[in-house]
């Protein structure tokens, strides 16, 4: 049933911010509704009291924070960035419980490499007082995703490998949807831009919150 309810809060916020701008209420219900639905996914899930599941839900919990602040896109951006950061982190600690950071460097490269495309094609549109922090939440992001690559590719042949893939592919999309949004916010409009930002970005939440196996 969760499943069912979170892919429907999904699609309304989607609908709403897109071809019903005259209701806003609707987006502004539904887009927390759907985040607070991943949290409830995410909390039936991991072994009660485990660093990870800990770690996980502290960052799907500040990401209700960020989707709460980026209601309101001018005054809510910077509060919404900083929450959104704090989760990230919280999730590279999730993902630090039993695999060493940066085990394998090869995604890290990667990563950095991806990141730092963005950001050159992005600067000049970025205004000075938001290019600090804009950094740092760049960075963070692409070492959450950098690490989740690690651990799956760490377990890869092992016990946990298919867990491990969701959150790495997780990373990947939430990679893609904040690259997205940056591009609609400091480069050009993007068509449909609500449909494929919040697309990615909830379909990387679910994922990450699935990457905690069921309980028994």
């Amino acid at each position: 049933m969760l499943p069912v309810l979170t892919l429907a809060s999904a699609v309304l916020a989607i609908v709403a911010d897109t071809w019903w701008p005259q209701l806003p209420w609707l987006f502004m219900v539904f887009k927390p509704l759907t985040t607070a639905l991943v949290i409830a996914w995410a909390w039936r899930r991991g072994e009660p009291g485990s660093p990870v599941r800990r770690a996980i839900l502290a960052g799907l919990a500040l990401s209700l924070v960020g989707d709460f602040a980026l209601l309101w896109p001018k005054e809510g951006f910077l509060p919404g960035l900083v929450a959104f950061l704090l989760a990230h982190l919280a999730y590279l600690v999730a993902f630090t419980r039993g695999v060493r950071l940066a085990a394998r460097p090869g995604p890290f490269v990667a990563y950095a490499a991806v990141a730092g495309a963005i950001l050159w094609l992005l600067w000049p549109g970025v205004p000075a007082a938001l290019r600090a922090p804009v950094v740092a939440y760049v960075a963070c992001l692409a070492g959450m995703a950098a690490q989740a690559a690690v651990v799956w590719r760490v377990r890869q042949g092992g016990a946990g490998e298919g867990w491990a893939r969701l959150a790495a592919i997780g990373g990947v999309l939430f990679m893609a949807s904040d690259a997205l949004l940056a591009t609609n916010r400091f480069l050009q409009p993007l068509p449909l831009s609500a449909l494929a930002i919040l697309a990615t970005y909830w379909a990387a939440q679910w994922l990450i919150a699935s990457s905690l196996p069921p309980r028994r």
